[in-house]
């Protein structure tokens, strides 16, 4: 029944998409340019509607067995409720932030899924206890938050999402992890379809509807495959989500240092540097989609490595973002911090 669902899944956001964008239009639910925008037109933006009945319908396909998918199907369904009317209404973000809370706590508290503790590389445990709920939820909604930043250019969040999705089936795969992995599959063949139309240059935008919905999904099935694992394993969907995570961490690093409140919005996210840089639309989507894989490679190789060849793997990887950062201006124009080392270390050994 698998297979059955997952082309049930992926014809079925093909044909509803269409219908999402007539009903965008009909509803209101457009997105107006400005100075922000990249796009010059209006655009209906309710496409994520589309992904989520097309993956709810190749999951009533499928039907995999789990105890925890009624209460993950419940928390998406509000998360989408809350998207449509952002999509619609533009909601305020406290109202927003609701909505991802309550999600957040019926996966959480009613599908009991929660981090309670990690083992450490070196020997111990490290217990939670009282924090595992609230430590959870903060998870679902600073990934759920991560993944609907991306998304500002045609294609980008549905792609990089897409992309997260086969690292994380891949990994449940090799866990033996049936639901994640059936799961997964799932919503990688539901925005799939969805991509058809959100590819540049896209007849419509997924909106708050998609990049929320996807971002829990995500979210919530990273845990799923990880939870109450080793430290290192627990670095794996951080790894995996790492062009999101990477995009929102220097967001705030950009607007400490320029002195913004954290919700101030901005034209430096990683797609605008790189096309800032020179690169076309379609360049830039492409670019950020390998450097996503490059994330589910380096998560692979991660999860087979030793703990120390864990740690080198993770030293290497955070000095070459660093350096990838500072060279498109992600933090800010004047953030070089590593590059000038370089430069002084240079300046000192030629003077020698």
């Amino acid at each position: 029944m698998l297979y059955l669902g997952l082309v049930v899944a992926f014809i079925g956001s093909i044909v509803l998409t269409p219908l999402v964008k007539r009903l965008a239009f009909r509803v209101g639910a457009v997105d107006r340019p400005n100075y922000r925008k990249v796009h010059a037109r209006v655009m209906p933006r309710l496409g994520g509607l589309a992904i989520f009945c097309a993956f709810l319908i190749g999951y009533l396909v499928a039907r995999p067995d789990n105890p925890a998918a009624v209460p993950l199907l419940i928390g998406a369904l509000v998360i989408v409720i809350t998207g449509v009317f952002d999509d619609m209404r533009e909601i305020t973000a406290k109202a927003k932030l609701l909505g991802q809370f309550l999600a957040a706590g019926i996966v959480v508290v009613w599908g009991d899924l929660q981090i309670t503790f990690i083992n450490l590389p070196f020997g111990g445990q490290l217990d939670f206890g009282y924090l595992s709920i609230p430590l959870t939820i903060v998870w679902i909604i600073a990934i759920t938050n991560a993944v609907n930043l991306i998304d500002g250019l045609d294609g980008l969040a549905a792609g990089v999402s897409t992309i997260a999705m086969i690292s994380l089936a891949g990994m449940a795969f090799i866990m033996g992890d049936m639901f994640v992995l059936v799961m997964a599959s799932l919503l990688i063949a539901s925005t799939l379809g969805f991509l058809f139309y959100n590819f540049h240059p896209a007849k419509i935008f997924m909106g708050d509807t998609g990049a929320l919905f996807l971002g829990f999904i995500i979210s919530v099935l990273a845990l799923m495959g990880f939870k109450n694992v080793t430290a290192v394993a627990l670095i794996i969907p951080i790894i995996i989500l790492g062009v999101p995570i990477s995009d929102t961490f220097f967001a705030i690093v950009r607007r400490l240092r320029a002195k913004q409140p954290l919700s101030a919005a901005d034209k430096s996210h990683l797609h605008h540097c790189l096309l800032r840089t020179g690169f076309s639309h379609s360049q830039t989507v492409l670019i950020i989609y390998g450097i996503a894989a490059l994330f589910g490679l380096a998560a692979l190789l991660f999860s087979q490595a030793t703990v120390w060849g864990a740690v080198l793997l993770v030293t290497v990887m955070l000095i070459v973002i660093e350096l990838f950062v500072e060279v498109i201006g992600l933090a800010g124009q004047n953030y070089r911090p590593l590059l000038n080392l370089f430069r002084a270390n240079r300046k000192a050994t030629e003077k020698h």
